[in-house]
């Protein structure tokens, strides 16, 4: 059976974008700075609402912020 993941630039995006802090990414989608880490890290996939705040943010296509990754095994 094939697991699968989410990936995602948001670090990079940030650093892009004057170093944002996670505290003001978390300010500007209406989530906690936990809840952005949490993300940021892979371990949360956010709600789809989320994702497209996110990419709203950063003004980005949402493809360019979240890569879906099917792995075998």
């Amino acid at each position: 059976m094939a697991r699968s993941h989410i990936k995602n630039q948001i670090r990079t995006l940030r650093f892009h974008a004057g170093e944002m802090t996670q505290q003001t990414l978390a300010d500007r989608i209406g989530v906690t700075r936990q809840t952005v880490i949490a993300i940021e890290g892979g371990k949360y996939s956010p709600s789809l609402e989320a994702a497209f705040k996110i990419a709203r943010v950063f003004e980005v296509p949402l493809e360019e912020v979240f890569q879906y990754v099917a792995q075998d095994g």
